[in-house]
């Protein structure tokens, strides 16, 4: 059985190559040459509809698509499936933030966002690109997790389109659990389905990729598929970035942004730099000086990101006074500063939380069952 959101419409297409062929050679008489070529036309136009269907219909049940020959449907159900996570948990914020804890078919666990912007008219997503992840951000939940697996395209897919189940997204972006540059194929190819005009039909300035610094992966990415790019810069030193990102050790600050400078970016785009404001680590106007000059040249954005606490770090918010200082300066030198709003924080203080608190508890679940065994055997 293949999962439907692993194919892109191509793919589709060939899988439905030999049932055209089949179905024609039955009813016409055409040489071979023009029979492979009115196949392949039909084939790709059966794709459309079924792409149609699931991704901007919604329907994921085979036998309800009533535009499809019997043969199609019969074919579909033996060959192919659409991918649904198993919903483990569901956390709504008055805010209207959503928050999704999805179990994969291993039982693995990932978390996906709907988060609405203040005047109503933009929903985006935010989704996973792996169980856990490997980086180890210091101010990062999920970096305390270590990574387990990449996720397949069809999880990436699925997750956009559970998401949409639930809200008319409009923009997606790859900031859920993981570093996305660490699945590359997977993500590039999960781009192309959500970007395709007869699925998803999103546009390559509404999908975000967002990476920590994978310097060699960002020109691959910019070489392989059209989005646009959200770097996680978080300090103007490599001596502080070294100190909460160990990528930074690998790749500085001075490489990471030369691949900026070099990464392909469309009239009126800019790449988005994340900076987590931690108190009195990289909140003071010095940084802010340093990260005017750092920029310079660049197409970008400046997304300031208030540090949301959690017990697995040891850094604190900074003042609301210390962002709009810092904000402020930025603003005053003409470049593009934003303060991220912190929605949702009633059901989540960090991306990774929702996931570690089930993880918690099934672990306090197992742990008291063991030792319920072992009283009852005595």
């Amino acid at each position: 059985m293949i999962y439907f959101q692993s194919l892109t419409q191509n793919e589709l297409s060939e899988l439905l190559l030999p049932l055209s062929l089949d179905r024609l050679g039955r009813r016409s008489r055409l040489e071979e040459s023009e029979l492979l070529i009115k196949a392949k036309k039909q084939a790709r136009f059966h794709a459309q509809q079924i792409y149609h269907w699931v991704y901007q219909r919604g329907v994921s049940q085979w036998e309800q698509m009533s535009d499809l020959s019997k043969d199609h449907r019969a074919w579909l159900i033996a060959n192919l499936e659409v991918f649904r996570p198993k919903v483990c948990s569901r956390q709504e914020s008055p805010d209207g933030t959503v928050k999704f804890l999805w179990e994969m078919g291993d039982s693995k666990t990932v978390e996906g966002v709907i988060i609405p912007a203040a005047e109503g008219e933009r929903f985006t997503g935010c989704i996973s690109s792996q169980v856990g992840c490997a980086m180890k951000c210091a101010f990062c939940v999920t970096g305390t997790q270590g990574v387990e697996r990449n996720l397949e395209v069809h999880e990436i897919v699925a997750q956009v389109y559970e998401l949409r189940q639930v809200s008319p997204l409009t923009n997606v972006v790859f900031m859920g659990m993981g570093e996305p540059l660490k699945n590359l194929d997977n993500v590039v190819k999960a781009c192309e389905i959500l970007l395709d005009t007869d699925g998803m039909n999103f546009s390559k300035r509404k999908i975000t990729v967002s990476t920590s610094g994978l310097v060699p992966a960002i020109a691959e990415l910019g070489a392989r598929v059209d989005v646009s790019l959200a770097v996680s810069l978080n300090a103007t030193t490599d001596e502080q970035r070294s100190a909460i990102m160990p990528v930074n050790r690998k790749w500085n600050i001075a490489e990471l942004l030369k691949a900026c400078r070099e990464y392909p970016l469309g009239s009126h785009r800019r790449i988005t730099f994340e900076y987590v404001m931690l108190r009195d680590f990289n909140d003071t106007p010095d940084d802010a000086r340093r990260l005017m000059k750092l920029v310079v040249g660049i197409p970008s954005k400046i997304n300031l990101i208030p540090f949301n606490e959690h017990a697995s770090a040891d850094f604190k918010r900074p003042s609301d006074e210390t962002v709009r200082a810092f904000q402020k300066l930025l603003v005053d030198a003409g470049m593009t500063a934003t303060v991220r709003v912190s929605r949702g924080r009633e059901i989540s203080a960090a991306c990774g939380q929702l996931r570690s608190a089930v993880i918690a508890r099934e672990s306090r679940s197992s742990d008291a069952s063991q030792g319920l065994s072992a009283v009852t055997s005595y």
